[in-house]
């Protein structure tokens, strides 16, 4: 498949990383061409330094025979534009385009025929906003995320030393955990998946994966004693795009404080918001913090456009007591600092937008998918058809499909209804089939399995 990916900042050079891995013709355009030679150091791609929105920039990019272009540059505008461009000249490519700003994004009427000619647009502050808020539904999670519209979710938890889970082979928990409804489909180990079995045990510190009907989660997570008293009080460190959807989703049901160090970006937000308090200062000023009784704060969120804040204010939030702290991470690297910080969860923007690409980029009749542990790692929800030769599930029991050892059968939705998966429950047609695969270089044998004639 032929990609060309505009822009190669933070997310282009994530998506370049994550589809050039899989054997595809990878393009990316950027105007700065050391942000290009980086990356043509690091992964097997080919480069053009230019305006992405100009013509003859998307010409030398071999637009015309490309199978998708995806727009994710630092600008809505050029974002836009360049699908604008592509669609007058080209009939071929399918199109995605990162749109940040709230005013685009609250006019969807904008986008389609009848405006701007962009396939899919994708909003990674609405994806990220979204995830923190999941998490804030749900305490005691480290990730929770939705599948077969919101009927069946995916979360995960950390193992505690004297937990329920600890020491546990899998097989011991049907009675009171997994059913064919419920289900663990990986462990992570020291931040890598493990191959798990029936007979594989849980460890101290794992970090265990489930997938349940969205009705079960808290069932389950009561049976973990991770079930916890809900977050009301929030501080949220960062006024910019998702600390202030953020605190416009929340202002309603809880109390929030925003601190945003820029008095035109505050008075800004105070503006627009009805009963959030915005507060002018550092988030890593301890005195601050002390003034806003953190210790007594339920959730400190620090989502700045500065990873090295994010953390410094997060791990001095602990340090003084708040009970939850959430942390957004541009560089995945950075997750390693944090077993020392106290921090709790790590919300990596770059994982969370990379799902919502690949959903569309994926071969087979692809619904969903939530990329993992850093992009190598992927959770899918495909569709099944009847195909051709040994490819389809339709028709076969469970026990007779030849998955690769790596991919974890997760939940099976049919006619909108969670079914329960034993050994021999039977395909059908047009089935919602979620699976884990363990690695990534695994979901080509899903996208021929769930590819419709």
């Amino acid at each position: 498949m032929k990609i060309v990916i505009l822009g190669a900042g933070v997310t282009g050079s994530s998506v370049a990383g994550a589809l050039a891995s899989e054997e595809n013709d990878i393009v990316v355009i950027d105007f700065n061409p050391l942000l290009l030679d980086a990356l043509k150091e690091r992964f097997d791609i080919a480069t053009v330094a230019g305006n992405a929105a100009h013509p003859s920039v998307l010409e030398q990019a071999g637009v015309k025979n490309a199978d998708i272009v995806i727009a994710v540059t630092d600008s809505d505008e050029t974002n836009m534009l360049a699908c604008v461009i592509i669609n007058a000249l080209y009939s071929r490519p399918k199109t995605i385009a990162r749109v940040r700003a709230i005013d685009y994004m609250k006019n969807p009427e904008l986008f389609g025929p009848l405006g701007v000619p962009v396939d899919h647009v994708i909003s990674p502050e609405q994806i990220v906003m979204q995830s923190i808020r999941n998490l804030i539904e749900f305490p005691g999670v480290l990730h929770i995320s939705d599948f077969a519209d919101g009927l069946v979710r995916l979360f995960s938890v950390r193992v505690a030393e004297d937990g329920v889970l600890t020491g546990k082979k899998i097989n011991s928990l049907k009675d009171r955990l997994t059913t064919g409804k419920i289900r663990i489909v990986s462990i992570f180990r020291q931040g890598k998946p493990q191959p798990i079995n029936g007979e594989s045990i849980i460890e101290t510190d794992d970090e265990v994966f489930f997938v349940a009907p969205r009705k079960e989660v808290r069932r389950v997570l009561k049976e973990l004693n991770k079930l916890e008293a809900p977050l009301k009080r929030i501080i949220i460190a960062g006024g910019g795009h998702v600390g202030k959807r953020l605190a416009l989703a929340l202002e309603n049901d809880h109390q929030v404080k925003i601190i945003e160090k820029d008095p035109i970006r505050a008075q800004k937000i105070a503006n627009d918001l009805n009963k959030t308090v915005v507060l002018l200062g550092d988030c890593a000023d301890e005195s601050l913090l002390l003034d806003e009784s953190i210790e007594s704060t339920d959730l400190f969120c620090s989502i700045t456009d500065n990873d090295g804040v994010n953390i410094i204010s997060a791990a001095l939030a602990s340090s003084l007591g708040v009970r939850k702290t959430i942390c957004l991470l541009n560089h995945t690297s950075y997750t390693k600092l944090l077993p020392s910080t106290g921090i709790d969860v790590a919300i990596l923007p770059n994982q969370e937008t990379l799902g919502s690409i690949l959903k569309h980029v994926r071969r087979g009749d692809v619904a969903q998918v939530t990329s993992l542990c850093g992009g190598t790692a992927e959770a899918i929800e495909a569709i099944a058809h009847r195909g051709t030769g040994s490819n389809s599930v339709v028709g076969l029991p469970v026990n007779k499909v030849n998955f690769p050892a790596g991919i974890v059968l997760g939940a099976l939705i049919r006619n909108q209804q969670v079914v329960s998966i034993h050994h021999d429950t039977v395909f059908e047609e047009n089935d919602h089939v979620i699976m884990f695969a363990m690695d990534k270089k695994l979901v080509t044998n899903i996208e021929q399995t769930f590819q419709p004639l």
